[in-house]
């Protein structure tokens, strides 16, 4: 398995984890304010196995939607922070990129990040530096404790 595979799961993996605390708190709020609920409407068998794969497709939503991201996560020393920026490249400029963060139809903000000369660059799923990355291109920067990650992709034209 690629770094950079093993890495990305572990974005995903906090990200999910994140997203499934806040829903397990959405529901327990809910069942606090609508009283406890009868053993009778309980999901069995089937439809409960429909309703667990829908949460995940709800999480994989949630995750495909995020477009910046600080996570804590544990190491085999402790703990470390990860950090992810999503959006559209506006500039490479030597060792800096500068990202609009956001989707296709609203912006967050627009931030520049330093990339270190060892960052593994992967550009529509090619090995590639740096130079390659071009404006207009979607790009997501993984800032993990020992290596970055930057993984670019040219937008399919209508």
């Amino acid at each position: 398995m690629s770094s950079l595979r093993k890495h990305a799961r572990l974005l995903l993996v906090a990200v999910v984890c994140v997203a499934l605390g806040a829903g397990a708190s959405a529901s327990a709020s809910a069942i606090a304010t609508a009283g406890a609920a009868s053993s009778s409407s309980a999901k069995t068998g089937a439809a409960g196995g429909r309703a667990k794969l829908a949460r995940i497709g709800g999480l994989r939503r949630f995750a495909a939607r995020a477009v910046h991201g600080d996570v804590v996560v544990r190491t085999k020393s402790g703990f470390a922070t990860v950090t992810f920026d999503r959006g559209t490249v506006d500039s490479v400029s030597g060792q800096q990129l500068t990202i609009a963060e956001g989707t296709k139809k609203a912006s967050y903000k627009t931030v520049t990040v330093t990339i270190p000369a060892g960052a593994v660059v992967r550009d529509d799923r090619h090995k590639a530096s740096l130079s390659d990355v071009k404006a207009g291109q979607r790009v997501l920067v993984l800032v993990a404790p020992k290596r970055t990650f930057v993984m670019a992709r040219t937008p399919k034209t209508a």
